[in-house]
């Protein structure tokens, strides 16, 4: 798998190629099968459905790896949380964690066991994608999810987090050490079903300062990468750590890719981190909507990158409105432009 072999720094004939949210609402063929699963928590539980999407943008696109089509916050609803997507105001939470009480009704073991659907997803993915592409399970780093789990939902302030962060912090860290145990076996039954890496979205991680990042967001990271890797040393890990530019210098881990994201100048991730981590990323996604602008930043982005570990994506997901013909012209040519 070129995939694979780029996450390992091993040789790849080109650079390989997928994006975040490649299984998503741009694509003609994903809006009919949601459609007729009814709503987006409905499709992600209908495992045969889940899998038709994860694999449609291989098909259509010819992406060099499939990510598992699911949601970051199928585990706090598992275990216990009442979780629905309300249109315009995406994903909330009826029950936010406020008490003890309120974290200790959540049941680690019962949630790993109820997302029995994505573990069948991923076994029937596997059985039908090509044996040449990756297939990537994922998960949300801790601080993220627990941000929905406390907040009740998005939030542009994180102003409850925040409080609960410098105001009682012994409880915060109890939330975050349960999420991430809850997080790290639900890892591992991805990889037994059958994914071959896994990238963890820390998609809030620049709502933080660098030290409480450190604190209450990459340590709970590393606690999972840590138990996987102790019990799955070959399987690749991907860390994406959104909006963390000003402290690069604090990253270490023992996870194989970091992805950058499209306001970290790749110059500078390249400088502290690489060739320590293969990095992946990280075209600013608008760039999509034209084929001058894909070029553009594509070669640019290879020429940073030559001689260097590194996987092309996005630096976030591909957004709804873009063009099919222009995500397909996008992974052509990179996968033409960097043919060594």
């Amino acid at each position: 798998m070129i995939f694979i072999n780029a996450c390992l720094k091993k040789p790849t004939p080109y650079t390989p190629v997928w994006m975040m949210r490649q299984a998503g609402r741009y694509l003609p063929e994903y809006m009919r099968v949601r459609s007729a699963a009814g709503d987006f928590l409905s499709l992600c539980k209908d495992y045969k459905k889940a899998s038709e999407v994860t694999i449609q943008p291989v098909e259509i696109l010819g992406v060099d790896a499939a990510i598992l089509f699911s949601d970051i916050l199928v585990v706090p609803l598992e275990m216990g949380m009442d979780l629905r997507f309300e249109k315009g105001e995406g994903p909330v939470f009826s029950n936010p964690i406020k008490t003890a009480e309120n974290l200790d009704a959540l049941d680690v073991e019962k949630a790993v066991e109820n997302l029995s659907y994505v573990y069948d997803t991923i076994g029937l993915t596997r059985q039908n994608l090509s044996a040449d592409k990756a297939l990537i399970g994922f998960c949300g780093a801790p601080w993220t999810i627990a941000t929905y789990m406390i907040e009740g939902g998005g939030t542009k302030t994180y102003a409850v987090c925040k409080k609960l962060l410098y105001t009682n912090p012994e409880f915060l860290h109890q939330i975050l050490a349960k999420v991430a145990d809850a997080l790290t076996l639900y890892v591992k039954r991805q990889i037994r079903a059958g994914v071959n890496a896994v990238q963890i979205f820390d998609s809030w991680a620049g709502a933080l300062e660098d030290s409480a990042y450190m604190e209450f967001g990459w340590r709970y990271i590393m606690r999972i990468v840590d138990s996987v890797k102790a019990e799955f040393p070959d399987i690749p890990l991907i860390v994406f750590p959104k909006g963390i530019s000003g402290y690069l210098d604090q990253i270490s881990g023992n996870f194989e890719v970091l992805g950058v994201d499209w306001s970290t100048p790749l110059e500078l991730a390249k400088a502290k981190l690489s060739p320590r981590y293969v990095l992946q990323g990280n075209m600013e996604p608008t760039r999509l909507y034209d084929k001058k602008a894909i070029e553009t930043g594509v070669e640019r982005i290879l020429q940073t990158m030559k001689g260097a570990p590194h996987i092309f994506n996005l630096g976030h997901g591909i957004l709804p409105d873009v063009p099919v013909e222009n995500a397909k012209y996008f992974i052509k040519l990179v996968q033409e432009k960097s043919a060594r």
